[in-house]
């Protein structure tokens, strides 16, 4: 195979989850009849490239690769089409709630005490999240030595697709007013520090659409994705060779009734494996097979390929503080719609059954006004718990180690209690409630694991340190320079590459649903 004829570009949406909301129905299933149930696949198959991980990297990889090649995706969890958790703007929460071992969300709580969750399900964090869209800037499509031309045709092929523009609420462009300063644009895809509309997965029913979606631009001869397929471990040839590196040839992955099977590259293909397993599943599979720190690899008994201390190292979480805001008055429904791009922050809101599903309280009328940090200083780690895949590994993410981290938050909280104190707002506020009692209130209110003081009610320090939470847009693992390269290709062996938001050294837009290019070489 020439190597011009291997060249193939790469497109890859990476999902925000964030919290949204409406109604809407249970999407029927596309026919799409080269999705399978991985139980009723060959004990061994082969590839050119076989991608590990279904979401919002590998399914419009997938259906990319397989306009010259013939491609494989395993994907461990089952259909979004015909579920309408994942499908309906109004069954949101229960998606979330929702936890057995099969369900599209898994909840994982960090070692530093924040709830936490991941997808499970074809089209990834699209089918959990809650649907804004933003672009990243020009600037961190720079930074992340990402070609901005294919970007610019990714984006635009993306929200063709998937994004719409939404509808503000009263409370929503109220909130738009109390930030104060407008961008260049008002409703806009484009990454600009002041006050913008975003966009939506949302369609104007409510229904939700996924990167699954993007599955429809496949080449249906030439792919195959199989459901409820757990990789186990990645194989590896040339593992003790003297001059040459370990050579990736497949992957060994468990159905659902539990038997085992193998995929492999073809033996007369240069093709590739590629991990788009997400921040926590791809190093966590490199780690299961042999590639990583070759203490922690030799505790669990793993051989060791190849001893990689970067791998889950640097993984990193934008934590989240919010302010509850109860209404005398029923809210209308509305998920963050406008988000505050401020130097190191965002600062998002948020409405009805949504805010009561982030607070734990059901009974909750009101709304909720959140600010995040764009690129947290503060890093931790991830490892292996034990040798199963489908549990979760342990992360720590030492929120608010770095003291610019913690000096950004004070001035990110200081923002929402300006805004909430505006006049624009005020008519969805009770009037003897100050932004003092608000504090005291949601300090009352948060839910999480992290230790409480007295001082969260009087010092915002403390707060955003003992009241974080998060948006789902923790990254890192493998990043760039680290562990892979910059074409994605894990340093020191042959055949495998990692393309998800493990890669990330920073969130890239206010919501990470964005569009990463590369290529194929």
């Amino acid at each position: 195979m020439a190597l011009e004829s291997k060249r193939m570009f790469i497109s890859v949406a990476a999902a925000a989850i964030i919290i949204f909301s409406g109604f809407c129905y249970a999407q029927n299933s596309p026919a799409y009849g080269f999705v399978k149930h991985a139980a009723d696949a060959p004990r061994v198959s082969y590839h050119d490239y076989i991608i590990v991980g279904g979401g919002t990297a590998g399914c419009p990889l997938a259906a990319t690769l397989s306009e010259r090649f013939d491609v494989l995706v395993l994907e461990r969890g089952g259909s979004p089409y015909g579920n309408p958790n994942v499908s309906n703007l109004a069954s949101f929460g229960e998606n979330l709630a929702y936890l057995t071992p099969t369900s599209p969300a898994q909840r994982f709580v960090s070692e530093d005490g924040v709830v936490n969750a991941r997808a499970r399900c074809l089209g990834g964090g699209t089918c959990i999240n809650a649907g804004f869209y933003s672009r990243a800037s020009h600037r961190e499509v720079m930074d992340m030595g990402l070609n901005a031309k294919l970007a610019g045709q990714s984006f635009r092929w993306v929200e063709r697709e998937l994004v719409f523009r939404p509808q503000l609420t009263d409370w929503t462009s109220a909130f738009r007013a109390g930030l104060r300063r407008p961008s260049p644009q008002d409703f806009t895809y484009e990454h600009f520090e002041g006050t913008k509309v975003g966009g939506t997965t949302f369609d104007p029913t409510g229904h939700r659409h996924t990167a699954a979606d993007l599955l429809k631009y496949a080449d249906h001869s030439r792919i195959t994705v199989l459901l409820r397929a757990t990789a186990q471990r990645i194989l590896f040839k040339n593992v003790t060779g003297q001059h040459k590196n370990p050579q990736a040839y497949g992957v060994v992955y468990k159905d659902e009734t539990g038997n085992i099977h193998e995929a492999r590259l073809k033996g007369f293909s240069a093709g590739e494996i590629i991990l788009a397993a997400g921040a926590l599943g791809s190093p966590q599979l490199l780690m299961l097979s042999g590639v990583g720190p070759a203490d922690h690899l030799k505790s669990f008994g793993i051989e060791v390929v190849l001893d990689q201390p970067m791998v889950g190292h640097g993984i990193a979480d934008n934590p989240l503080n919010i302010f509850a805001v109860p209404s005398p008055e029923s809210l209308t429904i509305a998920p963050p719609q406008v988000v505050g791009i401020r130097p190191g922050y965002y600062v998002e809101s948020l409405t009805g059954f949504l805010a009561a599903a982030i607070l734990g309280d059901n009974s909750f009328q009101g709304g909720l006004i959140a600010e995040k940090l764009a690129r947290p200083l503060s890093r931790g780690y991830l490892r292996l718990k034990n040798l199963d895949p489908e549990d979760n590994p342990s992360v720590t993410y030492n929120y608010f180690t770095e003291p610019e981290d913690l000096r950004t938050c004070v001035e990110a909280l200081q923002t929402v209690m300006r805004v909430i104190d505006t006049q624009a707002l005020s008519e969805f506020r009770y009037p003897n409630q100050t932004v003092e009692y608000l504090q005291v209130l949601t300090a009352s209110l948060v839910v999480n694991n992290r230790t409480r003081s007295a001082q969260d009610a009087t010092s915002l320090e403390q707060y955003c340190r003992d009241l974080a939470q998060t948006l789902y847009h923790f990254h890192g693992g493998c990043e760039v320079g680290k562990v892979v390269d910059h074409e994605y290709r894990v340093i020191g062996v042959n055949g495998l590459r990692v393309i998800d938001a493990s890669t990330f050294s920073f969130s890239p837009g206010t919501n990470p649903m964005i569009i990463k290019s590369s290529y194929v070489s």
